[in-house]
């Protein structure tokens, strides 16, 4: 399928998409490579070297001018952030035999380095993948600034989320953060969050590994915002909204259960009670805060009489089957 092109501007270029505010370099591909480093740049090669790593380039990105290096290091000094999600062994399989077939490594991973050793944000299975294969060395593309690591999974190409790994990874990350840069805010890294709903449904799938977070993320984005507080507060407002979260959920179940009792089947059932007891499809205007939809909602599923439902109330369901 080709791609839209964007509106060009009077000079003939694209039009910025909103919320662009990068204005790129004018370097060109021969004033790319830096021949003569700087101080930091020199400790920083100094430092890959006595890790047993060597660098094979130094250069300006293109994009913003920063500095990164092409190198390579010892494989046993490489580990994934402790963010990132768990390894799909579909995808590690695909991707080893990928390797073994081409007997070629095309890919350089993206790395920081921390205290000796050096972490990926968007390598896991890549990294992985060599190991299995019993390779010594790996390539990566290092990057000097370690915040610019959160940012990366924006970027990630390995292999596309679903709604649960996601979430995990974003609240792994917020954990991370949290012991980082403590005095921040949510607010300070919202690109690297991506959107609020993702912290508060991993908190709750860390608590309930099958919890059907598809059923409730419609509504839950719509009401969940980030924080303007510092972590250390930040994170007991994130808890104490995972536990409202369970709160509904529990009761969504147990009304699924009353309906299935009266002899309704459907993979969509708890879709359908979510659905049938949120009011935010009747308002205009200004929403309910969070407090005040998901204890109406609760009250709702609380209340709910099955036998009012009936089999053709749940014909007219659709979307995603429940997850568990």
């Amino acid at each position: 399928m080709p791609v839209k092109k964007r509106p060009l501007t009077k000079s003939g270029t694209p039009r910025k998409r909103k919320g662009v505010k990068l204005v790129p370099t004018t370097l060109k591909a021969d004033e790319l490579l830096i021949e003569t480093q700087g101080p930091e740049e020199g400790q920083l090669i100094r430092q890959i070297e006595s890790d047993g790593g060597s660098v094979l380039a130094t250069y300006k990105e293109p994009l913003g001018g920063h500095t990164q290096l092409f190198v390579a290091l010892p494989i046993d000094k490489v580990e994934p952030t402790p963010f990132q999600r768990d390894v799909s062994d579909s995808h590690l399989r695909k991707l080893t035999l990928a390797m073994d077939r081409t007997r070629r490594y095309l890919d350089p991973i993206i790395v920081v380095r921390k205290d000796g050793l050096y972490l990926t944000p968007n390598g896991t299975h890549r990294l992985t993948a060599l190991k299995e294969l019993g390779a010594k060395t790996i390539l990566a593309l290092l990057v000097p600034e370690e915040r610019v690591g959160y940012q990366i999974l924006s970027l990630n190409i390995e292999k596309a989320h679903n709604l649960r790994e996601k979430s995990l990874e974003v609240v792994r990350m917020y954990d991370e953060l949290s012991k980082l840069d403590a005095g921040a805010r949510e607010t300070d890294y919202s690109l690297e969050f991506e959107e609020a709903q993702f912290i508060t449904l991993g908190f709750v799938y860390q608590q309930r590994g099958r919890f059907s977070g598809g059923a409730y993320q419609p509504v839950l984005k719509r009401v969940d915002s980030f924080l303007d507080e510092p972590f250390s507060q930040a994170i007991k407002e994130r808890a104490r909204r995972s536990q409202v979260l369970l709160e509904l959920d529990d009761a969504v179940s147990d009304a699924v259960a009353q309906l299935k009792a009266r002899g309704l089947e459907s993979p969509y059932l708890k879709t359908f009670v979510v659905a049938r007891i949120n009011p935010l499809r009747f308002i205009k205007g200004e929403l309910p805060s969070f407090n005040e939809l998901f204890e109406t909602m609760i009250r709702r599923a609380s209340k709910m009489d099955p036998a009012k439902i009936s089999s053709t109330d749940l014909s007219r369901t659709g979307g995603a089957a429940d997850e568990d």
